[in-house]
């Protein structure tokens, strides 16, 4: 029984500091959308709650629009071999579409219906992929 009971206290204990990693990793929520030249241009808000410093976020979006048709945008924190802007632990961002390297969406704002998340790439210092969970909330 003894033996029955640390196995509890240990696996009590494992999700609790599993459920405290989610707490305190990257959170990347919907942001403000602007219209520029007529066309929508989403942005995301980044809350880095984690203990590394993100080089480079990018978060691609499936947007759905109201004629049936869908679009992905590149939401990035940086140009990928650009000046980077570091997103220090404790800090915030805004993830933009860099216009003069993707398309516009070609729609007003109105006329998005959904967004999804369909690819993350999150980079930490010397290009290795961030250790702290990306939860993306579109």
């Amino acid at each position: 029984m003894g033996r029955t009971l640390s196995t509890l206290g240990a696996s009590a204990l494992m999700i609790a500091s599993m459920s405290c990693l989610a707490a305190d990793g990257i959170t990347v929520s919907r942001g403000a959308d602007a219209t520029v030249y007529g066309n929508c241009v989403p942005s995301l808000s980044v809350d880095n709650k984690s203990s590394e410093t993100i080089d480079y976020l990018q978060v691609d979006l499936m947007l759905s629009l109201a004629n049936g048709q869908q679009r992905v945008v590149e939401l990035k924190s940086a140009y990928r071999d650009g000046v980077l802007y570091p997103i220090a632990p404790g800090g915030q961002a805004t993830l933009k579409q860099h216009l003069d390297t993707s398309l516009p969406t070609g729609v007003a704002c109105a006329e998005i219906t959904a967004r999804k998340a369909v690819r993350t790439i999150c980079e930490a210092q010397n290009g290795t992929a961030c250790a702290s969970q990306v939860v993306v909330q579109p």
